[in-house]
C-alpha cells in the first residue's frame, strides 16, 4: 500500500482532465491501420498493469493512473523518462513478491489442505524459469540489466517452459525429431521420442566422428546441424572440460530447446503423469539434457529451479529412475529449503519405497526436521514434534550408517571429542567393514552435502545424539545388532541407475569408490552406461574397411601407408584355423614388401652448398 501512494503523490500534478483530453485529441488525430495497433497495444498493456495494481487494495479509481502513466511514457524519450520506467517495473514486480508471499504463508496456515492436495512431483512453469529466482534474489534490474520484459523482435522464435531462446542461436528448423503417444494406461500416457530418416544419418555421422576422438569432427557437423542434440550434449562435456562453463551450458539450453520443440502436443511437463522409457536411446538424451542443465543451475546458485527440474526427471519415470535423481533431490531440497517438500515426499514413499535405506534420506529427513523446529512463525506443538522426529531419525541413521560421520566431521573441518574418537562403533573398522555399493552411497552424500552440517547448532544438535546412540549401543540396544545384519545382507551391488549417477555427478568421492567393471569401459557423455535391456528401433549399418583384429603393428604401418593390409583378404570361418600358418607367412611377406617400398620412396634433402649459406628456402 505504501508503494501505490508513493505512485499516487508523484502523478498527482498533471491533473486527470488534462490527460483525458491529450488521448481524446491524439486518437482523433491519429489515424490508419498502424496507430489502431498501438494505441490497442498500449491499452492492453494499461490493462494489464492497472488489473497488477488493483489487487492489493480492490479500489477501481486507480484503474485509470497506470494507464495515463503508460501514455506518458510513449511521449517521453529522456533518460528521466527510462529510469521511471525501470523503478515503475522494480515496483511492481516487488509488489506482485508480496502478494504471492501472503498468498503462500495463507496456504500453509489456514488451508493447508489445499497445499497437499497437488501431487508430490507437481511442477510449475514460474519455477522452471532460472531468472524468477534470480530476481527474488537480487531484484529485476540486477537481473534484466537494460532488457524489457516485454520484447517483440523476434517473431519467429517459440516460446519455450525449459529454456530462453537467445539471439546468438542459428534460427531453428525442423530436425527430424518427433514425439509419439505410445499408450495411455490408468490416466498414465507413455511417449517417445522418433527419429526420422534424416535425423539417423545425422546420428550415424555423429557416431562417426566420436569415433574419430576429434572434437573438430563434431564441431563441424554442428555447424551443418545446430540443433542436434547428442552432438550439442558431447560438445557440451568438451567445453566443461576445457573450464569454459558458459559455453557448455548454452550447449545444453539449445539441446532442451530442440527437443521441446518437438513435443506432442498433448505432453504435460506439469501433470506428472506422462511418461518416458529410458530404455529406448532416443528418450535418453532428454533425461541427460534435464541432468546437465539442473547441474548447472545449482552452481549458478539457484537451487528451487534446479530442484523442480528434479522434480520434472523424476516424474518421467518414478519407478525405474535411470539417473537416480532420488539421490540427488534431498540435497536440493534442503538447499532451496523445501523442508516440507522432503518431509512429506518420505512420509509418502517410505512405505513403498524404503527411503530410509539410502543414506541421504537417513540423513536429510532429519536435518529437515531439524530446520523446521528453528521456524518461529511455527506454533510450539509444531516444533515439538520436529525436535522429536529430528532425533529420533538422526539417531536410526547414526545406527544404520555409522560411516558416515567421521568422514562427516572431516570435511566440516570439525574434531570430535575423545569419547567418539576412542570409541570402536564410529571408528576406521565402520569404513572398512562396509559393502562396496555402501561405501559409494556413503561417498556421495558426504561429497555433496557436507557443507549443510557446518552450521554450529547443526554440530550441537548431531553432537547430542551422537552421544545418545554411543549410550544405545553400549547398552547393547538390539537395534544396533539388527542394523549390522541389515548392513551385511545388503548392498551387495549397486544397481546400474545408481552407477550412472556417480558418473554424471563427477564427484570425485564417489568417482573414486566406482568398481573397476565400471572404469574399464568407456563412457561417453551423450549415452553413460547404457541400460542392458535397451529398446532399439534403428541400427547404424555395418561399415566395411576395417579389420576387426588388427594388431598394433598392422595399425601402425596403415597409419603410415593406408593401402597395406596385414591380413589380406578376410577368408570364410572354416578355412581360419586351416591355413593360420599361412596368413602368418603372407603377412610377413607383405609386411617385408611394404617396408621395402618405403625405403625406395624415401628421398633425402640435399644439404645446402657452401656457396650459397642463406639456403634455398626449404630447411627451417
Amino acid at each position: 500500500f505504501a508503494q501505490i501512494t508513493a505512485e499516487e503523490s508523484e502523478d498527482e500534478p498533471p491533473s486527470r482532465e488534462e490527460g483525458t483530453d491529450a488521448r481524446l485529441s491524439e486518437r482523433d488525430a491519429a489515424g490508419g491501420k498502424n496507430e489502431g495497433a498501438v494505441t490497442e497495444e498500449a491499452e492492453g498493456d494499461g490493462q494489464r498493469e492497472g488489473e497488477e495494481a488493483e489487487q492489493p487494495d480492490q479500489t477501481p479509481v486507480l484503474s485509470n493512473k497506470p494507464r495515463k502513466k503508460k501514455k506518458r511514457r510513449k511521449t517521453k524519450k529522456t533518460s528521466a523518462g527510462e529510469t521511471l520506467e525501470d523503478n515503475d517495473l522494480e515496483d511492481i514486480e516487488s509488489l506482485l513478491e508480496k502478494i504471492e508471499d501472503t498468498n503462500g504463508l495463507s496456504q500453509q496456515t489456514q488451508s493447508g489442505i489445499i497445499a497437499d492436495s497437488r501431487p508430490l512431483l507437481y511442477v510449475e512453469h514460474r519455477n522452471l524459469n532460472p531468472e524468477n529466482e534470480l530476481k527474488r534474489y537480487f531484484g529485476a534490474r540486477a537481473v534484466l540489466g537494460d532488457q524489457r520484459p516485454r520484447q517483440r523482435q523476434r517473431q519467429y522464435v517459440r516460446s519455450t517452459w525449459l529454456t530462453a531462446p537467445k539471439n546468438t542461436w542459428p534460427r531453428y528448423s525442423k530436425t527430424g525429431i518427433a514425439m509419439q503417444l505410445v499408450d495411455t494406461r490408468r490416466g498414465v500416457q507413455y511417449f517417445t521420442f522418433e527419429h526420422h530418416r534424416e535425423y539417423q544419418q545425422v546420428q550415424f555421422k555423429f557416431l562417426d566422428a566420436v569415433e574419430s576422438m576429434d572434437p573438430n569432427n563434431i564441431v563441424l557437423l554442428l555447424q551443418m546441424n545446430p540443433y542436434h542434440v547428442d552432438s550439442l550434449l558431447q560438445l557440451s562435456d568438451v567445453c566443461r572440460m576445457q573450464e569454459d562453463q558458459e559455453m557448455a551450458r548454452d550447449l545444453i539450453e539449445r539441446a532442451l530447446y530442440s527437443l521441446e520443440c518437438a513435443f506432442h502436443p498433448v505432453f504435460s511437463l506439469t501433470s506428472g503423469t506422462c511418461r518416458l522409457d529410458y530404455r529406448r536411446p532416443e528418450n535418453r538424451a532428454f533425461f541427460l539434457a534435464l541432468f546437465k542443465h539442473l547441474m548447472f543451475l545449482e552452481k549458478r546458485g539457484c537451487p528451487r529451479t534446479a530442484l523442480e527440474f528434479c522434480k520434472l526427471i523424476l516424474s518421467l519415470d518414478p519407478e525405474n529412475d535411470p539417473l537416480c535423481v532420488l539421490l540427488l533431490i534431498d540435497f536440493l531440497s534442503l538447499r532451496a529449503r523445501e523442508y516440507t517438500f522432503l518431509t512429506r515426499m518420505f512420509q509418502e514413499w517410505e512405505s513403498h519405497r524404503n527411503l530410509s535405506q539410502l543414506p541421504n534420506f537417513a540423513f536429510s529427513v532429519p536435518l529437515a526436521y531439524f530446520f523446521l523446529s528453528q521456524q518461529e512463525e511455527r506454533s510450539e506443538l509444531e516444533l515439538s514434534q520436529a525436535r522429536e522426529r529430528a532425533a529420533r531419525l538422526i539417531q536410526l541413521a547414526l545406527i544404520m550408517f555409522p560411516s558416515v560421520l567421521t568422514p562427516l566431521l572431516d570435511h566440516c573441518s570439525v574434531q570430535p571429542d575423545a569419547r567418539v574418537a576412542s570409541h570402536s562403533f564410529f571408528g576406521l573398522n565402520a569404513q572398512i567393514s562396509q559393502p562396496p555399493a555402501l561405501n559409494q552411497l556413503t561417498s556421495l552424500y558426504v561429497g555433496r552435502t557436507h557443507s549443510l552440517w557446518k552450521d554450529p547448532a547443526v554440530m550441537a544438535w548431531l553432537e547430542t545424539n551422537v552421544h545418545e546412540v554411543l549410550r544405545m549401543v553400549d547398552a547393547r540396544d538390539p537395534l544396533v545388532e539388527e542394523s549390522e545384519h541389515k548392513r551385511k545382507m545388503r548392498y551387495q551391488s549397486a544397481p546400474r541407475n545408481i552407477y550412472r549417477h556417480v558418473i554424471l555427478s563427477e564427484m570425485k568421492e564417489a568417482t573414486a569408490a566406482l568398481p573397476l567393471e565400471v572404469t574399464s569401459q568407456p563412457v561417453m557423455g551423450f549415452d553413460p552406461l547404457p541400460p542392458l535391456d535397451s529398446i532399439v528401433s534403428y541400427t547404424r549399418p555395418e561399415r566395411t574397411n576395417h579389420p576387426s583384429n588388427e594388431s598394433t603393428l598392422s595399425l601402425f604401418f596403415r597409419s603410415l601407408l593406408p593401402n597395406f593390409n596385414l591380413q589380406g583378404d578376410v577368408r570364410h570361418d572354416g578355412d581360419e584355423e586351416a591355413a593360420a600358418g599361412q596368413d602368418l607367412n603372407q603377412g610377413v611377406n607383405r609386411l617385408m614388401a611394404a617396408m621395402r617400398d618405403m625405403l625406395a620412396n624415401i628421398q633425402f634433402q640435399e644439404p645446402p652448398r657452401d656457396d650459397n649459406p642463406e639456403g634455398d628456402g626449404d630447411w627451417d
